[in-house]
């Protein structure tokens, strides 16, 4: 797996700071609030285990899987939900987790579809930020490592469900993925 990686973007080190500190802002932030932490599987599961972990604040937590990828690098533009949540979101406060923010269209259909559920507000955190792929105007609340157009993996982060048992962010090398276009 290793050698598939052209360069490390994010040392385990730097990933476990920007955790720390979002759980510091997230409590900040939420104090005396009925927070929901709301995981978009696979992608940010490994993120919420570590995040959830700096919030000193009483949380529940549930997950949604949606789908716009498939295997491949490019998004097919069409959202489907694999799984939905398992409770009624009314007068939660939702904090979305999410590992990475690239075009907003996952995201800015999953808030509209979340809304008409009543909560009391909907917040975005996301781990990685790539806003030179963004194509709706959705914005992380929370927002911990702006990322270049890369095609990244590592730490929850994946290709053809492979790389995210990597403890580092890095980048795939083009002739891991090109070879299976």
């Amino acid at each position: 797996m290793n050698s598939d990686i052209e360069n490390i973007l994010y040392s385990e080190e730097k990933l476990r700071e920007t955790v720390e500190d979002l759980g510091r802002r997230i409590t900040r932030d939420y104090k005396g609030k009925k927070l929901l932490l709301l995981s978009i599987l696979k992608g940010s599961v490994v993120f919420l285990t570590d995040l959830m972990r700096h919030i000193d604040l009483p949380c529940e937590i549930d997950f949604m899987a949606v789908s716009t990828y498939g295997s491949g690098v490019k998004s097919s533009g069409t959202v489907r939900i694999l799984k939905d949540l398992d409770r009624d979101i009314r007068d939660y406060d939702v904090l979305i987790v999410e590992d990475i923010l690239d075009s907003g269209m996952t995201l800015s259909y999953l808030m509209d579809l979340l809304y008409g559920r009543d909560p009391s507000s909907i917040k975005i955190c996301t781990l990685f930020d790539k806003p030179e792929r963004r194509k709706v105007d959705v914005y992380a609340d929370y927002s911990g490592l702006k990322v270049p157009d890369e095609f990244i993996v590592g730490y929850g982060l994946d290709y053809a469900e492979k790389y995210r048992n990597l403890p580092y962010v890095g980048i795939l090398k083009r002739e891991v993925y090109e070879k299976k276009e």
